[in-house]
């Protein structure tokens, strides 16, 4: 390439900054200092891409929780994106892609599912879960002669579908507490009360602290009769038993991407443990944002759709302007996103960081440890 010529992807899109070994990510925590550095422009990128963000997230809990009430174990789930609005505009604005793409929620549910852990997946594994659906399914295929056919050629359909709409529902009540949490906190930067990025991250703690005990349940209709499939007395709760399992299955493990990765068996570029899979919103690659294959795309085209006047502008004088401004959008995303793992890290420590005790300082070190491990192989270059 001749001298003075602009590469045709550019050093910042490739590589942000420096990666921070663990023991240095592991003092960070345990002295209470951000992961992500402090910034004007950090500020602005955080919490104009949380607001995007809690926006969509406002439709697609609203969504989640629909299909998990209103599209219960229904064959044929055609009007499943539509919220119960089936006006003539609204399925064009879907068949045109006019929309927020809740195909993108799905995936994450999928993850959560797939993965399976924490309390929820513990619940749905427990003998009262499968009690719960069989008195569903003994009710169900009464009215729904598809479903009674069905049912004793494949013992295991109708529970994964139960299973599947449990963590849909349980989804779906997470991310309402967190569409709420992210508006708020762009109100709160707005009108100056958060105005640094530890204000940030103890604005989400405390939020997330505030909601960790909500209980998380789920009941339904079935022919005028309502049955629970995740009763109070399961004692489900928001953090322990939803966030936590959803920062593991989508912050850290993930799914690889088709096109990035090999996926034949003989290449072995796929960890055969799940518990080893690394491919989460920490872990990814902002780059091939926007390509076949790569279903963050579609949470950077909600996220444009709802992105505040003032990020855009700021996207728009650098790199390419509006040309990359979704790739943009994923760096910024992914920021936020260690200040959200950030703020669940300091709400969770075992002990008060402030303890002199020496076990609870031994406590949150081997906590912080292991945080930090985890964290050192992610993308921590974007935090400089």
């Amino acid at each position: 390439m001749g001298a003075g010529l602009m590469p045709i992807i550019s050093a910042e899109l490739v590589h942000a900054g420096g990666n921070p070994a663990a023991a240095e990510l592991e003092q960070q925590l345990l002295s209470g200092q951000t992961l992500l550095s402090e910034t004007s422009d950090h500020l602005i990128e955080v919490v104009d891409v949380l607001k995007s963000y809690g926006e969509v997230l406002d439709a697609y809990s609203i969504n989640l929780i629909f299909q998990a009430e209103q599209q219960f174990l229904l064959p044929f789930p055609f009007f499943k994106y539509l919220d119960g609005d089936k006006k003539p505009a609204k399925i064009w604005r879907h068949l045109i892609h006019d929309r927020i793409n809740f195909e993108y929620a799905e995936y994450c549910m999928k993850a959560m599912l797939w993965h399976g852990t924490g309390g929820l997946d513990a619940y749905l594994d427990s003998d009262q879960f499968a009690a719960n659906c069989a008195a569903i399914i003994r009710r169900k295929t009464r009215i729904d002669p598809l479903l009674a056919l069905l049912n004793p050629l494949f013992r295991g359909f109708l529970p994964e579908l139960i299973r599947t709409a449990a963590t849909t529902h349980a989804l779906g009540q997470f991310w309402r507490v967190m569409s709420d949490l992210f508006i708020d906190l762009a109100e709160a930067e707005a009108d100056g009360r958060v105005g640094s990025i530890d204000a940030v991250v103890e604005f989400i703690k405390d939020g997330l602290v505030a909601a960790a005990a909500n209980p998380i349940t789920y009941g339904v209709e079935v022919d005028g009769e309502h049955f629970w499939v995740l009763p109070p007395e399961a004692g489900l709760t928001f953090l322990v038993d939803v966030a936590v399992p959803y920062v593991e299955a989508v912050f850290l493990r993930g799914m690889p991407f088709l096109g990035t990765v090999s996926f034949n068996a003989q290449a072995q570029q796929i960890p055969p443990d799940q518990a080893q899979f690394a491919y989460g919103a920490l872990f990814a690659d902002p780059l091939p944002s926007m390509g076949a294959g790569i279903p963050p795309s579609l949470l950077m085209q909600d996220m444009f759709r709802h992105l505040p006047e003032r990020l855009h502008q700021w996207y728009l004088e650098r790199t390419r302007g509006e040309g990359d401004v979704r790739v943009k959008i994923c760096m910024s995303f992914q920021k936020s996103m260690f200040c959200v793992t950030n703020a669940a890290i300091r709400g969770t420590f075992p002990q008060p960081l402030s303890s002199s005790e020496p076990a609870a300082q031994a406590a949150n070190r081997a906590y912080a440890a292991a945080w930090a491990s985890r964290l050192a192989k992610a993308r921590t270059d974007c935090l400089d």
